[in-house]
């Protein structure tokens, strides 16, 4: 099985689904991480430039530890992302090409940043653009209808999970992954006074509390034709 989760700026990944894609790892899975957003305004002392490239190799650390087999980047500045720019559409049709994914994780069409809806948009463009064969460039077309399931909103606002993951075994690998985003976590805690890998826990520990387990992550699948499957792709 091949799974393609799509954040938005580094570390959205590891937030929202890391513990799920460590599952799917463990049990088989080749899981691919592509980030849209470079992060490069996610700070107020380190410049853009040089944070750019610091969430770079903490994406690409964090990745190792959940086990995926590929970290993409797709470079868009922070506060830019638009599913307006065919460029980035097209690139994102190629990561799709690439991988082959047999599921998409992505983030809910709704959320607290315009960054993360035009990235839900982005995959879902992307992946429908990924099917069309005049449009590819480095890879041979994808000819499949994707299913997409949308991964949880920061802190689980607005957002009902009809899936349900148990990441019990896998919550000390997830939290363990975003602390390598530490130019995030250490930022958020000294100007923000957030514990967010607390933060992170506790959300964590509530969508257990809704599924009967001791740890658990949040999904919803994207009810469009023809993205509905019989197929059980959550592991």
């Amino acid at each position: 099985m091949k799974v393609l989760a799509i954040g938005c700026h580094p570390d959205d990944l590891e937030i929202a689904c890391g513990g799920t894609l460590r599952k799917y790892v463990e049990e088989g899975a080749d899981v691919y991480m592509c980030h849209v957003a470079n992060g490069n305004m996610g700070h107020v002392e380190i410049l853009p430039e040089p944070l750019r490239e610091i969430r770079t190799i903490e994406s690409e650390a964090a990745g190792k530890i959940i086990g995926a087999k590929k970290v993409f980047n797709l470079d868009v500045g922070d506060v830019t992302v638009t599913r307006f720019d065919n460029d980035v559409v097209d690139a994102m049709a190629d990561v799709v090409r690439e991988v082959r994914p047999d599921v998409i994780i992505t983030h809910n069409d709704e959320d607290y940043m315009q960054d993360h809806v035009e990235t839900s948009r982005i995959a879902f463009n992307g992946s429908f653009v990924s099917s069309l064969a005049h449009k590819s460039v480095n890879f041979a077309a994808y000819d499949e209808f994707v299913p997409i399931y949308f991964m949880d909103t920061l802190g689980g606002v607005n957002f009902i999970p009809t899936h349900y993951v148990d990441i019990t075994n896998q919550i000390e690998t997830k939290l363990e992954a975003l602390k390598k985003h530490e130019s995030q976590i250490k930022w958020m805690f000294e100007h923000d006074h957030i514990d967010f890998i607390d933060m992170i826990r506790t959300c964590s520990r509530y969508r257990g509390y809704q599924s009967g387990v001791t740890y658990a992550e949040g999904f919803r699948p994207c009810i469009v034709y023809p993205r509905m499957t019989t197929k059980h792709l959550l592991p």
